[in-house]
């Protein structure tokens, strides 16, 4: 089986799960995903929820603009990085969908240390200075939600900024800010004797 069948028949498992979902699932083929050079997988659940954004490309409204913004940023995640798809576990956009990414319990590119064991979603735009629309924050707690009920994300998650777990401003201040007052938010993460293994992966 090719790496794109393994990620195709992996998402359709939880797309197809009985819990309901009030946002959107925007699928890899949605949104006009390349197939992943190679798929790695780690055993569930995750023991982190991380948070990102994008920065550039900057925030979309409308599902083609947020087609385009994954599409972008699979570009620069795999033909100028070198990596092997898109870093992050899902994506959000302006629109309020949930854009499939690597999906649950793929070893992402997000999180050096914490690629095996977490959820990265990143929220396209800049939110250094703005905080993203209703729909996006509602959208990602959604996911969060689903994640839990399904046993993708353990029952005692850490939920983190990007920021703390490696020197950057992501996910800029006004949306770490928000995720501060989430429950689960840890100020401290803890990454020591969590599930999963710390091996080395090409991301």
């Amino acid at each position: 089986m090719t790496a794109f069948g393994f990620v195709l028949l992996s998402m359709m498992g939880w797309m197809n799960e009985t819990t309901p979902l009030r946002s959107r699932i925007i699928s890899r083929s949605e949104w006009g995903a390349r197939d992943p050079i190679l798929v790695e997988k780690f055993i569930g659940p995750s023991a982190f929820v991380i948070v990102h954004h994008s920065h550039t490309p900057e925030a979309c409204y409308t599902t083609d603009d947020c087609k385009k913004a994954m599409r972008s940023m699979q570009d620069f995640h795999q033909l100028e990085r070198g990596w092997n798809d898109i870093g992050y576990s899902f994506g959000i956009g302006g629109d309020g969908n949930i854009y499939a990414g690597r999906g649950f319990n793929v070893v992402g590119a997000h999180a050096p240390k914490y690629n095996d064991k977490s959820v990265g979603i990143c929220l396209i735009g800049d939110w250094r200075n703005e905080l993203p629309t209703s729909k996006m924050l509602q959208a990602t707690r959604d996911l969060i939600a689903f994640g839990l009920s399904q046993g993708y994300i353990h029952r005692q998650y850490e939920l983190l900024g990007h920021r703390q777990v490696r020197p950057t401003e992501c996910p800029g201040d006004r949306l770490y800010n928000e995720i501060t007052k989430w429950p689960h938010f840890s100020p401290v993460p803890n990454n020591k004797n969590k599930n999963n293994n710390n091996k080395d992966y090409k991301n």
